[in-house]
């Protein structure tokens, strides 16, 4: 049984998840499956030409230049390995591909996994504008509803409004936050954060920091001085750091990861948008160029519509037309 069928046969019954999924990959599904259904409708072989077009339509929605030459080149050997040239038939191949080639990066790892002794620490990273401060008020949403106590730490003290928008998301959630004067330095307000963190028994610290990109240097000493501190009230903090991207920037936003992947270890991304973007492919190509796991994804502006990332949900999602 090829995924598709796999696909079809597990979401038979939709839930609540999946049609979010559905819903929320709309736009990337039409640039995507649609395309693919099209060419196959075009062709009763498949020949050079017809995976000259299967390129193009990767390369359109975001995957990535690597990625699709890659999987292109697997789908290419299977066909003829196997003497394959139903069109239909190779759609199927290139899923299945484009699972194998996600997964195969590594271990999928989607939740915080919390410490059992003493607080958690997320530091989260990104460039200004991509949803930084409305995905942390998201995951401190989701950890609140799973009975969890979060602490706030606002250490994005550069950026005007950045602190005033995340206490408010703190007023809205309940919750606590420790902030530093304007243009303080970040390190000093993230280590009060550490320390407040400690003194209520904090189950989860998520630490908003700035997202100079383009001072990367100084973000580097930046980030490690914060890290360093950090690490001296709580062993080994951050455990999680996460990137926000955001999906509707295209490569660009696979651009920023690798920039903050050089000056700072990722444990996941976050993708906010994808809802808004047609270009849904933006995930394969991050896993494939980082190899670091998509943990999270946005498929709305409502609280709840911050998805852990699932591989089966996205593909099923991209690739499959509602019936």
């Amino acid at each position: 049984m090829g995924l598709i069928a796999f696909l079809k046969e597990k979401f038979a019954k939709k839930d609540k998840k999946v049609d979010k999924y559905q819903e929320g990959l709309a736009k990337s599904r039409k640039n995507f499956s649609s395309k693919l259904n099209t060419l196959s409708e075009r062709y009763k072989a498949v020949n050079q030409d017809y995976f000259d077009e299967l390129e193009q339509i990767l390369i359109e929605s975001d995957a990535g230049i690597s990625f699709t030459l890659n999987v292109i080149e697997e789908v290419l050997n299977q066909s003829k390995k196997d003497n394959i040239s139903d069109p239909k038939k190779i759609n199927e191949i290139l899923v299945d591909k484009m699972f194998v080639g996600y997964a195969e990066k590594g271990d999928i790892q989607n939740d915080v996994v919390f410490r059992k002794d003493g607080p958690t620490v997320l530091l989260v990273v990104g460039v200004n504008g991509v949803g930084k401060t409305t995905t942390i008020a998201k995951l401190a949403y989701r950890y609140i509803n799973q009975g969890k106590k979060v602490l706030l730490v606002a250490a994005d003290t550069f950026r005007a409004g950045a602190v005033e928008q995340l206490t408010t998301w703190a007023e809205r959630l309940k919750i606590n936050i420790v902030t530093g004067k304007p243009e303080s330095d970040p390190a000093s307000v993230a280590f009060d954060g550490m320390k407040k963190a400690k003194e209520e028994n904090v189950d989860l610290v998520i630490v908003d920091t700035a997202g100079r990109l383009q001072t990367k240097n100084n973000l580097m000493l930046e980030l490690a001085k914060i890290k360093r501190v950090m690490s001296k009230e709580i062993p080994d903090a951050p455990h999680e750091t996460f990137l926000v991207i955001d999906a509707t920037t295209g490569q660009n936003g696979v651009v920023q990861a690798k920039a903050f992947k050089e000056v700072t270890d990722l444990s996941g991304i976050v993708i906010t948008k994808m809802d808004g973007t047609s270009k849904g492919g933006i995930i394969l190509a991050i896993r494939d160029e980082l190899g670091v796991p998509v943990r999270f994804i946005g498929l709305g502006e409502k609280m709840d519509d911050l998805e852990e990332f699932d591989l089966d949900k996205y593909l099923y999602g991209l690739c499959v037309e509602n019936e």
